[in-house]
């Protein structure tokens, strides 16, 4: 008998964790859903700026319902997921960088803003590079907090799993995925044990951020793909830990 490979996901518990699930199962894996980050949107709205700068479905989604208008600001997403959902909300996208990263949204900008104000909005676990980086070229930055991310009660069934070694991959989205759940490894009291789990398995993070706050917890990153888009994480992943099915 085979067994599907057990795969660990951390997304949001909305259509995010549904369509993971959906992807997972299609690429028969066997999906361990573990919600790790809980949206908690705080009321407010981008402010003006010459550029305005979105880093997640999310936030557009927050800053459409609070009825935010760009009037002439340059809009800016981080990645190719951000830019398609200010489009699908009616908004045109001028910036997006060739790397889906904080640091290539800076790069992308950097030659541009000095001078100018940037407003940035986002969650309130955003990046420093970003908001650094960009005031390093020159401009006058601001930040708003669109929503707060905390980690849901009752999570952390895949560090149980990992400890038992009952887990053949995770796939971490954010730092804040691999932080809260080592956060509940910890309170489950298995903080060393899923971190060894993890080890024997396969382990994806989305990108080079991700990947570093892993690495620092002792975590071993196994995948990072080219572009920091979850449904290419998923299949490299996926791909990488078929070798462990035992006909």
């Amino acid at each position: 008998m085979s067994r599907d490979v057990r795969v660990a996901v951390f997304r949001p518990d909305d259509e995010r964790l549904d369509d993971a699930v959906e992807l997972l199962d299609s690429l028969g894996a066997d999906p361990v859903a573990d919600p790790m980050l809980e949206v908690r949107p705080t009321g407010a709205s981008p402010e003006p700026g010459e550029y305005v700068v979105l880093t997640s479905k999310t936030g557009v989604e927050l800053a459409a319902e609070a009825g935010w208008e760009p009037g002439d600001a340059a809009v800016c997403a981080i990645g190719s997921s951000t830019a398609d959902a200010l489009r699908e909300h009616g908004y045109e996208v001028d910036v997006v960088p060739d790397e889906y990263t904080s640091a290539g949204l800076v790069a992308a900008l950097e030659d541009r803003v000095d001078g100018a104000r940037v407003e940035v909005a986002r969650s309130d676990h955003g990046s420093a590079v970003l908001t650094e980086g960009l005031a390093e070229a020159g401009a006058d930055v601001h930040e708003t907090v669109l929503y707060r991310l905390v980690r849901p009660e009752g999570s952390g069934e895949s560090a149980a799993l990992a400890a038992d070694g009952d887990l053949d991959a995770a796939l971490f989205t954010s730092s804040l995925t691999v932080e809260h759940l080592l956060d509940a490894a910890a309170e489950r009291g298995v903080r060393e044990a899923a971190v060894a789990g993890l080890n024997d398995a396969v382990v994806g993070a989305i990108g080079p951020p991700t990947r570093e706050t892993a690495e620092a917890a002792g975590i071993e990153v196994d995948v990072v793909p080219e572009a920091a888009d979850f449904e290419a994480l998923a299949c490299a992943v996926v791909e990488a830990a078929a070798p462990t099915y035992h006909e």
